[in-house]
Protein backbone atom coordinates (compact mmCIF):
# COMPACT_ATOMS: atom_id res chain seq x y z
CA UNK A 1 0.00 0.00 0.00
CA UNK A 2 1.33 3.49 -0.77
CA UNK A 3 0.81 6.13 1.32
CA UNK A 4 2.18 9.61 1.22
CA UNK A 5 2.26 12.12 4.17
CA UNK A 6 2.65 15.85 4.10
CA UNK A 7 4.10 17.66 6.95
CA UNK A 8 5.96 20.95 7.46
CA UNK A 9 2.43 23.32 6.79
CA UNK A 10 1.54 26.24 9.32
CA UNK A 11 0.97 29.47 9.99
CA UNK A 12 2.96 32.25 8.72
CA UNK A 13 3.04 36.00 7.98
CA UNK A 14 3.42 37.29 4.53
CA UNK A 15 7.31 37.48 3.53
CA UNK A 16 7.85 34.40 5.49
CA UNK A 17 9.00 30.57 4.93
CA UNK A 18 8.00 27.21 5.21
CA UNK A 19 9.49 24.03 4.02
CA UNK A 20 6.78 21.10 3.28
CA UNK A 21 7.86 17.41 3.52
CA UNK A 22 6.38 14.53 1.91
CA UNK A 23 7.17 11.36 2.79
CA UNK A 24 6.49 8.07 0.94
CA UNK A 25 5.97 4.28 2.40
CA UNK A 26 7.94 3.43 -0.79
CA UNK A 27 11.03 3.41 -2.37
CA UNK A 28 10.68 6.01 -5.45
CA UNK A 29 13.04 6.03 -8.20
CA UNK A 30 14.37 8.59 -10.70
CA UNK A 31 11.87 7.55 -13.06
CA UNK A 32 9.13 8.10 -10.63
CA UNK A 33 7.34 12.09 -11.22
CA UNK A 34 6.11 13.63 -8.35
CA UNK A 35 4.44 16.76 -7.68
CA UNK A 36 3.11 19.54 -5.62
CA UNK A 37 -0.30 20.85 -5.84
CA UNK A 38 -2.77 23.39 -4.03
CA UNK A 39 -6.18 24.00 -3.05
CA UNK A 40 -7.33 27.53 -1.61
CA UNK A 41 -10.93 27.34 -0.15
CA UNK A 42 -13.41 27.80 -2.90
CA UNK A 43 -11.07 27.13 -5.56
CA UNK A 44 -10.06 23.75 -7.82
CA UNK A 45 -6.69 22.22 -7.00
CA UNK A 46 -3.96 23.98 -8.75
CA UNK A 47 -0.26 22.46 -9.69
CA UNK A 48 2.39 23.94 -7.80
CA UNK A 49 5.94 22.43 -8.68
CA UNK A 50 6.49 19.32 -10.31
CA UNK A 51 10.01 16.70 -10.69
CA UNK A 52 9.96 14.74 -13.19
CA UNK A 53 12.35 11.89 -14.66
CA UNK A 54 15.92 13.09 -14.28
CA UNK A 55 15.60 15.88 -11.86
CA UNK A 56 13.72 17.97 -14.28
CA UNK A 57 11.46 20.62 -12.29
CA UNK A 58 8.75 22.80 -13.19
CA UNK A 59 6.61 25.45 -11.58
CA UNK A 60 3.62 27.21 -11.51
CA UNK A 61 4.06 31.03 -12.45
CA UNK A 62 2.57 32.08 -9.51
CA UNK A 63 5.15 30.49 -7.40
CA UNK A 64 8.67 30.87 -10.06
CA UNK A 65 11.58 32.31 -8.20
CA UNK A 66 10.14 31.69 -4.86
CA UNK A 67 9.38 28.14 -4.57
CA UNK A 68 11.75 25.26 -4.66
CA UNK A 69 11.06 21.58 -5.02
CA UNK A 70 13.01 18.82 -4.21
CA UNK A 71 13.26 15.26 -3.56
CA UNK A 72 15.53 13.08 -1.51
CA UNK A 73 15.46 9.45 -3.50
CA UNK A 74 17.35 7.66 -0.62
CA UNK A 75 14.75 9.07 2.08
CA UNK A 76 11.58 8.46 -0.42
CA UNK A 77 10.82 11.83 0.74
CA UNK A 78 9.70 14.57 -0.98
CA UNK A 79 10.34 18.76 -0.33
CA UNK A 80 8.47 22.29 -1.46
CA UNK A 81 10.85 24.72 0.20
CA UNK A 82 8.40 28.02 0.11
CA UNK A 83 9.98 31.38 0.29
CA UNK A 84 9.01 35.00 -0.01
CA UNK A 85 5.19 33.94 1.25
CA UNK A 86 2.24 35.95 0.61
CA UNK A 87 -1.07 35.57 1.41
CA UNK A 88 -2.42 34.27 -2.02
CA UNK A 89 -0.55 31.05 -1.39
CA UNK A 90 -2.78 29.89 1.40
CA UNK A 91 -3.91 27.05 0.45
CA UNK A 92 -4.00 23.07 1.18
CA UNK A 93 -0.96 21.73 0.07
CA UNK A 94 -1.23 18.12 -1.86
CA UNK A 95 1.64 15.92 -2.30
CA UNK A 96 1.16 13.59 -5.73
CA UNK A 97 3.10 10.81 -6.74
CA UNK A 98 2.91 8.82 -10.19
CA UNK A 99 4.58 5.73 -9.64
CA UNK A 100 5.89 3.92 -12.69
CA UNK A 101 7.79 0.80 -10.95
CA UNK A 102 6.44 -1.87 -8.83
CA UNK A 103 3.63 0.23 -7.51
CA UNK A 104 2.42 1.59 -10.58
CA UNK A 105 0.15 4.43 -9.68
CA UNK A 106 -0.99 7.47 -9.09
CA UNK A 107 -1.14 8.65 -5.59
CA UNK A 108 -2.00 11.91 -3.52
CA UNK A 109 -1.33 12.50 0.12
CA UNK A 110 -4.19 14.25 2.62
CA UNK A 111 -2.52 17.44 2.35
CA UNK A 112 -1.52 19.92 4.68
CA UNK A 113 -2.67 23.51 5.82
CA UNK A 114 -0.76 26.56 5.03
CA UNK A 115 -1.70 29.74 5.71
CA UNK A 116 -0.11 33.01 4.95
CA UNK A 117 -1.50 36.67 7.45
CA UNK A 118 -0.77 39.82 5.62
Amino acid sequence: QVQLVESGGGLVQAGGSLRLSCAVSVSIFSGDTMAWYRQAPGKQREFVATVTSGGITDYADSVKGRFTISRDIAKNTLYLQMNSLKPDDTAVYFCNARIVTIFKGNYWGQGTQVTVSS
